[in-house]
Order: structure tokens, then sequence, then C-alpha cells
């Protein structure tokens, strides 16, 4: 008779453990540690570096549907964050199959390297898509996401851990995803296989003033592209001092948190801006903003709106786009007063995504009209504020599209 190997288990080198005690065991990934977080779900295909480096998405663990996340590797071109040192983004990432060696002419860096270097935590080898079911019934949970390289957890610890976090509701991150301070902004979109190119003073027709409040570098590559000078100013930054800079337009960017919570500095000063007839355009934790600047609500959302795949539709033209999204809030569309307009809506699920100021140059959408990843079918929004602003100059307006 011969003798059979022992039964052998493999010791999981992460885990996931939920607010409610529920344990998913994995594969450690990135950086070791644990850190609690909500955790979402993207269902985009392609961009997880974007993803993984978008500001907005800071106090949350990102769930991948898409199984294979990693084989492009990582560059230096395709961070979003404008503070990457600071490590602005993502805390953590969740993948279904094990990273795979990078196969690209752009890759720099493999997705674990890189990880470790950010210090995201991450996971491999569970069932995202069942994750993601769950999270789609009874939403986005708040979690701890633990790594050690020899597994060995106190399982006790983290399920405590987890409970007691109190979550993104009344939680301000606006500050800290900002750069904290001003800078001046001439980097123009990506051009395939030329990489960047910059804005020069004599082509800088006009001045845009962000309010950064974990804004994203292709939102600013776009203005460039439009040849507007962009200066980029702290989330706490007043309103006195922003318009002692002569923005022609004022743009109040993405980020992460809880809108309410942000707003009680934030609103005050873009209360003070509406005042000037400055034009002013608002994306995503911007948008939310200036709703509760206007008298409208915010509300948490189920399980939040995060991928590329999101329709969208346009009120004012009429038109369906597929767009990107990343929001884990939303303005209630029944407390927009009057004199306030819903110019977009999702049709997932109805809710608010744009909104405008009847006869004032003030607009936002609850989209990343960026994309960065994702279709460019937004773009033009960023032309329709600029032909605010050179409405305002008594200036023919540019085609939108």
């Amino acid at each position: 008779m011969t003798a059979t190997a022992p039964w052998t288990t493999t010791k999981p080198t992460a885990l996931l453990v939920l607010s409610d005690g529920t344990v998913i065991e994995g594969k450690g990934i990135g950086a070791t540690g644990s850190i609690e977080a909500e955790v979402c779900f993207n269902t985009a295909l392609t961009g997880y570096q974007e993803i993984l480096t978008d500001p907005s998405y800071l106090g949350q663990i990102v769930t991948f549907t898409f199984p294979h996340i990693g084989n492009i590797g990582a560059n230096d071109e395709d961070i979003e964050d404008l503070t990457p040192a600071a490590r602005h983004g993502a805390v953590g990432a969740i993948f279904k199959a094990d990273i795979t060696e990078p196969s690209n002419y752009r890759a720099a860096k493999h997705l674990d390297a890189w990880l470790k270097a950010r210090g995201i935590i991450g996971l491999s080898g569970i069932d995202t898509r069942a994750l993601t079911a769950w999270i789609r019934e009874n939403g986005a949970p708040n979690a701890v996401i633990a790594h050690d390289a020899n597994g060995n957890f106190d399982i006790d610890a983290l399920k405590a851990k987890a409970k007691a976090w109190s979550g993104l509701v009344g939680l301000d991150l606006a500050k800290v995803a900002s750069s904290g301070q001003s800078s001046q902004w001439s980097e123009k979109p990506w051009v395939w296989n030329e990489g960047f190119d910059t804005l020069k003073d004599t082509d800088a027709a006009y001045h845009i003033v962000c309010m950064d409040f974990g804004v994203k570098r292709n939102i600013l590559r776009l203005f460039t592209g439009l040849n507007c000078k962009v200066t980029v100013v702290p989330a706490t930054t007043g309103a006195d001092d922003i318009l002692a800079l002569q923005p022609d337009g004022i743009f109040l960017s993405n980020g992460p948190g809880d809108p309410a919570a942000t707003g009680d500095y934030a609103v005050p000063v873009i209360q003070a801006l509406m005042k000037t007839g400055i034009p002013i355009f608002g994306i995503c934790l911007g948008h939310q903003m200036l709703g509760l600047a206007l008298g409208a609500k915010t509300e948490k959302m189920h399980q939040g709106h995060h991928g590329a795949n999101h329709p969208v539709k346009d009120f004012t033209t009429g038109k369906v786009e597929i767009v990107s999204m990343n929001h884990g809030f939303a303005v209630d569309s029944k407390t927009l007063p009057e004199g306030v307009e819903e110019t977009h809506i999702s049709l997932f699920d109805q809710s608010n995504c744009g909104l405008r100021v009847v006869g004032k140059p003030i607009f936002s959408v609850q989209h990343h009209p960026e994309a960065s990843p994702g279709p460019q079918d937004s773009h033009y929004l960023f032309r329709r504020f600029l032909n605010l602003v050179k409405e305002k100059k008594s200036e023919p307006a540019l085609a939108e599209r």
C-alpha cells in the first residue's frame, strides 16, 4: 500500500473583514498592514491605475468586477491624483485573479510593486462578482482589509475595528485629498506616443481657478487643452482670496467624503462666489456642494455609482451619453429649489446627475466628463463652460461638439 500525501491548505495572507463580522480570505498583494474603509465595486474593464489614484476613492476599497487586473503594469503617466507622494486615492483593492506579469510597451513597473509603493493594500483570489452581488443587495459595507505575508491575523481585533469604524457619512476627506497649497497647472491632454505637452503662457486666453477638493489631473488637462491658464487652490481657500486671482471662471472639483461635512466650510465660499456673476462649473463633489450652496440636500447612496459604462441623459440636448462615475453620495433632486433645473439624470436609477441655475452661468454634473478611464462622450461640458466664460466677455462661442 502506498502512502497518500496529507491534506494541505494554503494559509490566507489577506483578509477582508466586514462590519457584520463576515471574514473573506484571500491572497495578499501590495502593501502590508490593515486599514478600515468602505467597500465599493467598479465595473470598468480598463484604467485600473487611474481608478486607484482617483482622489474621490480616498477612504474606499475598490472591488474590480473585471477578473484580470494588472496585465498592463503601471507607469507614471496614468496617475490621476495631483500629489502622488501623499498617496491620495483608494486605500485598498480587491482582484479575482492573481496579478500577471505586465505585457505593455508603456509598462514601467509591475502592479504589485506599484501597489506597495503607493501604500495600497490588496487582496486577490476571491469571487469578486459574488462580493459585488452582496454589495448590491446589502449596500456598501464598512470593512477592514488586512495583509500579512505570514498570514498572522488577530481576527477578533479586526472584527472590532471594522464594526467600530464610523464610515464615510459625516467624514470630511477633501482637506486630506486637497493639494494643500496654490499652484499653477500647465500640462495639456496626453497624445498617443507623444505624451504631454505644456500650455505656453502666451497661449493662455482665459484664467480658471480650481477649488481643489481632490481634483483629477485629466480635468485640469482638458482646461489647458482649451487654452485656459489654471490656478489650483486648496479646499479651504476663502472667496476673497479666489477673487483676488481675477478668474474668468471658477471650477469646483471632484473629491472624496461626505459633501455635507466638506460643505461646512466650502458652502459659504461657494455662495459668495455665486454672487459675483463669474461662471462656475462643478464636477462630482463640486456638484454636490454647489447643490448644497443652492439650498438642496445630499444623501448617501445604497451602493454608489462606480464604473465607466453608466448611461446618463442630458436634458439640454436630449442625448444619452455613456459616462464614467465615481460617487457614493448624490444630490436629492426633490430638494432642488425654485430657479434650479435638473439637467442630467442616471438612466440606471434616475438619480440626479446635473443641475444649472436658471439665468446664471452656473452648472454642474455628478459624473466625470473628463473620463480617465472611460468614454469621452461628455468632454463637451468643458466647452460648454468655456462658452459661458466667452459669453461674459462678449466673444463668439465654440461648437460644443
